[in-house]
């Protein structure tokens, strides 16, 4: 009986997380490491080779909108994200990628 209210339970948990669309805005937070994880920033050489500054500490609290959804093989969602104000991430990339259901649990994305 224990089996089936945990596969009940964790079955909730995946239908309320998998409702992400194309418009939602997020908050970046803070990782629990060093770097983020779960959020797909480019590494600082590809930064600065394309003329940004690659500081990520400037990263937390910054709104990002989903600009498209995507559902893998594997079953996790896989996001595009963009800053709501429209400036680029580090001055030198529009668009980076997120596992969903990952980074949302890891504290990487907030919902707002």
């Amino acid at each position: 009986m224990t089996k089936y209210v945990i596969a009940l339970l964790f079955s909730g948990v995946m239908f309320a997380q998998e409702e992400v669309k194309v418009g939602d805005v997020f908050e970046i937070g803070q990782p629990e490491t060093r770097t983020y994880k779960h959020i797909e920033f480019p590494r600082a050489n590809f930064i600065i080779k394309r003329g940004g500054i690659a500081n990520y500490k400037n990263l937390k609290g910054q709104k990002v909108v989903v600009t498209s959804v995507e559902d893998k093989n594997d079953g996790t969602v896989q996001i595009k994200l963009k800053r709501e104000n429209g400036n680029r991430f580090f001055g030198s990339h529009a668009v980076v990628a997120a596992n969903f259901e990952k980074a949302l649990d890891n504290g990487e994305l907030v919902a707002n």
